[in-house]
């Protein structure tokens, strides 16, 4: 069943250029004995594409759209050229599905329906006629040939076209198709099945979206029409146009992962419900991911790991069973995991390693998305005390740092609409403003948006009018929040001699971690800013930089004398000038009164460099570069802050090179702050962060009497 063709066993990680790094092993252990295991290769990543294609010798077709199912194809003479074949220059993930159908070892019954005359119609095509040669031979589809594999259903999933000019939501279409095959599928069963799938899985996304995030999500109906997607396979089939890929209004929303996270839940809860149906089953879908989490020393050697269950408020069956916790050691990858029955788990912590710990909550219906990952690092110097718990040792006073992952955000980027003279709209997103933060990595993403009159029309896809973008990404993997920071943070900690553990910012402000156990706190603020999802109105901002738990926490925690280390893009942006927030005269006393800075500007510079510069603080010295691009390593930087000393106490030690505006800002009195504009995380090499993290140590450590006049 499925031989003959590639099959995906899940993505591990391999050390590059290491012959020895890793190994895969093949295994004939099964729940069932004298059966054999058989396997033909085992290829590793999925390449760059290969299939060299050219015009054909026989002439090309005119390009048929999907819904036109009796048209006539119209063959085109070609002018007389010996074309080259060429390949695409593109990873095989940008490539279209009849390259990938012909890679994977598909025939090219399947793949080339216009027997190479039209890569185009060919590439829709080869969707449904794949299904179907998937459950070829099998139960659901026994009178054709193919890989015996009984396919439950199939989901084309597809964006639809169409704008307006306000900021109408054109919103979710879900098309079927009953009038072929005497409406039967292959195994006798009613294409009207298709419409109850249909209905289960739109209902599910709209009914979702209007609940956390748009009231006025339009449901545009079901479609009973010959679309080819729909009309081809020999399974019950969807296809779902989601949204407008071309109206502002839908792609504010489109562009967001929390709302991506959301439809494809609903999508995947609609699914579960048509097949439980089918079977007769309860259905039960898969938790949320945990949070709430935290690492603490509970010996010597020993950490305890805790977090909380998220419920579900639209989904009651979505309750956590029992958990798995991930280990990985040092730059290695992720393990296996460990089953767990409670919220807790305790586990040794080797000395000299940065150790990584996520989880994941599992019922009976499956497992979560992955929690944040926290981190936790013991010295070797033995003379580095490590707290104990509260009532066994003074945790104050031991050379323990506590990085605290304040850094959740995830967001389509910043968007404006305008009015202009001469009756003309401006809207559109403003990548350079703020790129937004994509959800681990954006494979998607081609290029920032260069049209942004609403009026201009699509006249052809290398002209398509409003929205139109640049498409210098289009083969590139852009980084997002990897939700890793405290490895990052804590790897150059532990190089710099000190122990180290990590938390969620929810549990400082639920007061599960106490700031005042630690000598040292590390904030990890990121890309972190107030934003809102979408239009706005029902939900309300989300990631606020600093919230009023963790501004009383912070308070506290300097009160008593405290070392306390923020980075992030907007630390001062957020609270001084938030385009989507009034500013609040209690959140910028907190900054200049607590923290001893002030905001001077957004947007600060462009070239991803820093200088240390004069200041009473002779350890923080050295030049800094930060990732100011889009790349495939780092979230970008786009938009640093610039920060100034609030009080005679504080100092510039930090500037932008490009411009001299101050990036850095220390303060020095009966406790310690160093704040920075930009995030530390985001430095582009290991080596300066070791330098700048070693030198803010030292800072900490200096003692008062040593400040140079």
């Amino acid at each position: 069943m499925g031989g003959g063709t590639w099959i995906y066993l899940g993505t591990f990680g391999f050390d590059a250029g290491k012959s020895n790094a890793g190994k895969v092993v093949l295994s004939n252990r099964s729940e069932k004995t004298g059966r054999i295991v058989t396997a033909d290769a085992v290829k590793i990543g999925g390449g760059m594409g290969n299939m060299a294609r050219r015009i054909s010798d026989a002439g090309a077709t005119e390009n048929i759209k999907s819904s036109d199912g009796n048209a006539a194809i119209v063959h085109k003479e070609m002018p007389k050229i010996d074309y080259p074949y060429e390949i695409s220059g593109y990873p095989r993930f940008c490539e279209a599905a009849r390259y990938w159908l012909q890679w994977a070892g598909i025939p090219d019954s399947v793949y080339s329906d216009s027997q190479g005359k039209n890569d185009y119609t060919d590439d829709y095509k080869c969707r449904g006629i794949w299904v179907n040669y998937l459950a070829g031979g099998s139960t659901v589809n026994p009178t054709e040939q193919g890989l015996n594999i009984p396919v439950d259903m199939a989901f084309a999933f597809h964006s639809d076209a169409g704008t307006t000019l306000n900021d109408s939501i054109i919103g979710t279409l879900g098309i079927y198709y009953t009038n072929v095959y005497n409406e039967e599928y292959a195994n006798g069963a009613s294409r009207y099945l298709a419409h109850d799938m249909t209905d289960l899985i739109q209902s599910n996304i709209v009914r979702d979206i209007r609940s956390l995030y748009e009231p006025d999500w339009t449901r545009r109906g079901m479609w009973n029409q010959s679309y080819y997607e729909a009309r081809v396979p020999r399974v019950p089939t969807m296809l779902l146009e989601l949204l407008s890929h071309q109206n502002f209004a839908d792609m504010r929303y489109g562009l967001d992962p929390r709302f991506r996270f959301t439809v494809s839940r609903a999508i995947y809860k609609g699914m579960l419900q048509f097949i439980c149906s089918q079977y007769h089953m309860d259905y039960i879908v898969q938790p949320l991911p945990v949070d709430n989490m935290a690492l603490k020393m509970v010996g010597e050697n020993e950490i305890e790991l805790t977090w909380q269950p998220v419920a579900d408020p639209l989904e009651p069956t979505a309750n956590a069973e029992k958990y798995i916790v991930y280990t990985r050691i040092g730059d290695g990858d992720f393990d296996n995991g460990v089953l767990v029955d409670k919220n807790t788990y305790r586990t040794a912590l080797p000395a000299g390693m940065v150790c990584s710990y996520k989880v994941t909550a599992v019922n009976k219906g499956g497992e979560s998305f992955p929690s944040e990952i926290l981190s936790a690092g013991r010295a070797f110097n033995s003379y580095k005390r490590l707290a104990m718990s509260d009532k066994q040792t003074n945790a104050n006073h031991s050379d323990i740092v506590l990085i605290v992952n304040g850094f959740d955000r995830i967001s389509a980027p910043a968007d404006f609409v305008a009015p202009v003279p001469g009756d003309t709209l401006l809207a559109g997103f403003l990548d350079d403003l703020d790129h937004g933060v994509p959800y681990l990595k954006d494979i998607s993403y081609i290029g920032k948006m260069k049209e942004y009159r609403r009026s201009i029309p699509w006249m052809d896809d290398d002209a398509s009018g409003f929205g139109d973008s640049y498409s210098n990404y289009e083969d590139k993997v852009i980084a997002g929040n990897t939700f890793d920071y405290p490895a990052i943070h804590g790897a150059a900690i532990l190089k710099a001699g000190y122990s180290f553990i990590s938390c969620s910012d929810e549990s400082v402000e639920n007061k599960t971690m106490n700031l005042n156990d630690y000598k040292y706190v590390d904030l990890i603020l990121g890309k972190e800013c107030q934003t809102k999802m979408g239009r706005g109105g029902v939900k309300p901002l989300e990631f606020k930089t600093f919230s009023q738990p963790m501004q009383e926490a912070i308070t506290a925690y300097c009160g008593q004398g405290g070392n306390i280390f923020v980075s992030g893009a907007y630390v001062g942006t957020d609270l001084w000038d938030n385009r989507l927030a009034p500013a609040q005269e209690s959140d910028k006393k907190f900054a200049t009164e607590v923290l001893k800075y002030k905001w001077r500007v957004g947007q600060a510079a462009t070239e991803g460099k820093v200088k240390c510069v004069a200041s009473p603080f002779p350890a923080l010295s050295g030049n800094y570069t930060y990732h100011n691009e889009l790349n495939a390593d780092s979230y970008v930087v786009e938009s640093p802050d610039a920060i100034e000393p609030a009080t005679k106490d504080a100092y510039t030690v930090m500037r932008y090179s490009e411009n001299n505006l101050s990036a850095g800002v220390v303060y020095k009195g009966a406790y310690k702050t160093c704040i920075l504009g930009f995030p530390f995380e985001a430095l582009r090499t290991a080596s300066e962060r070791e330098a700048l993290m070693n030198a803010i140590l030292t800072f900490f450590n200096e003692k008062t009497d040593s400040l140079k006049q």
